[in-house]
């Protein structure tokens, strides 16, 4: 069943799409075809505190503090297979010991349209960006960001923004602490490296390009009402970046992560920068303690055992297998006795996905259309 829409976030996005375009559109009134967002009056945001880099401690203290798990999807099979078996261990992981603060759970598909799935995965329809994703699917997540915030009654106070490729190993606390997020660092996010191009969207009356956190949107541990400020800038900075040559050269395919980095900073919102948030096999040889497996990375291996990557190996876990149908159940495991033992990671990983496509009803037949 589709997640219930109503008015109970107006007022708040409301605020914060005009908290946006007031400290945005100076940034970019030069720059044209940025989607145009309603303007109000609104009272002062209070900026969270500034950037941090230290690490947090897990856990919550005190009450729990639910927050809102958000997937975006396209519609497409890939995504949509990814977010049955994503659902399938988020609701696992709220059942068990320490899923307390694990509330609610929404899929944002960005299509325009409901599919087959709204009833078994709580969906939100969201349109896709006017005029197009330029060829870059993920342009169109802010913008679903925005609506969703702007129509659903959300009940909690906080937001993890996911992914349908992730897959979540344990219950997961509210890791964000004193008006800062929690988010992952990815080591191919570099702000510093990229001061130059970077300063066409965050310019220096802004600060030290060091408050740029190496993150992307996800996952990351947010308050709900950072969020709704974030948002309408990290889409307009998203876009204002594919439009800029030497912006989209330079940022490929993680631009979007770009841009959120960057609205983040630019609203004041620090990060809680947590290591232990997710593991990417095959290079994460172990789970460990970690919260959530993100399958980004093919798994490719020789009869040895050994890593192939960007080689098609003899036996392979790779979720570009599976572009326009899902997995079938019951996927090999690496075989036993190899001279190279496969990480435990990438088996886990397999497992997981077998246990969920098991458990997923007429998996069988969806995978088979």
């Amino acid at each position: 069943m589709a997640a219930p829409c109503g008015r109970g976030a107006l007022p708040l996005v409301l605020v914060a799409i005009a908290a946006a375009l007031l400290t945005y559109n100076a940034l970019l009134s030069s720059r044209s075809g940025l989607l145009p967002l309603t303007s109000t009056s609104f009272p002062t945001a209070t900026a969270a505190s500034s950037s941090s880099r230290r690490f947090g401690a897990a856990g919550s203290a005190g009450r729990p503090r639910p927050f809102h798990t958000a997937v975006t999807a396209s519609g497409s099979a890939y995504n949509t297979w990814q977010c049955r078996v994503m659902y399938h261990w988020f609701k696992a992981a709220r059942r068990a010991p320490g899923g307390d603060e694990m509330g609610g759970f929404t899929r944002i598909l960005h299509s325009g349209k409901p599919d087959e799935f709204v009833g078994e995965i709580p969906t939100f329809v969201a349109d896709p960006l006017a005029g197009g994703d330029q060829g870059y699917i993920v342009l169109n997540r802010p913008w679903a960001f925005v609506q969703w915030l702007q129509k659903a009654d959300i009940k909690e106070e906080y937001i993890l923004m996911a992914e349908p490729d992730h897959i979540i190993v344990k219950p997961i606390p509210n890791l964000s602490r004193d008006g800062r997020a929690a988010a992952f660092p990815f080591f191919y996010i570099e702000p510093e490296k990229n001061e130059k191009v970077l300063r066409k969207f965050f310019p220096e009356d802004k600060g030290p390009i060091t408050k740029i956190d190496p993150i992307g949107n996800s996952p990351v541990i947010i308050e709900k009402e950072s969020l709704a400020r974030i948002a309408p800038t990290w889409m307009n900075v998203s876009i204002a970046m594919k439009k800029d040559p030497e912006a989209d050269k330079t940022f490929g395919w993680v631009l979007e992560m770009y841009g959120y980095a960057v609205a983040s900073a630019i609203h004041g919102v620090g990060n809680i920068l947590r290591k232990d948030f997710m593991i990417q096999p095959p290079w994460d040889l172990e789970v460990g303690d970690a919260f959530i497996i993100h399958y980004t990375y093919g798994c490719d291996y020789d009869k040895e055992g050994k890593l192939t990557y960007a080689k098609i190996g003899a036996w392979r876990f790779d979720k570009r297998q599976y572009t326009d149908k899902p997995p079938p159940r019951n996927l090999p495991l690496p075989p036993d006795g190899l001279p190279n033992r496969i990480p435990q990671s990438v088996v886990t990983l397999v497992k997981m996905v077998n246990e969920a496509t098991a458990s997923i009803p007429n998996w069988d037949s969806y995978a088979a259309g």
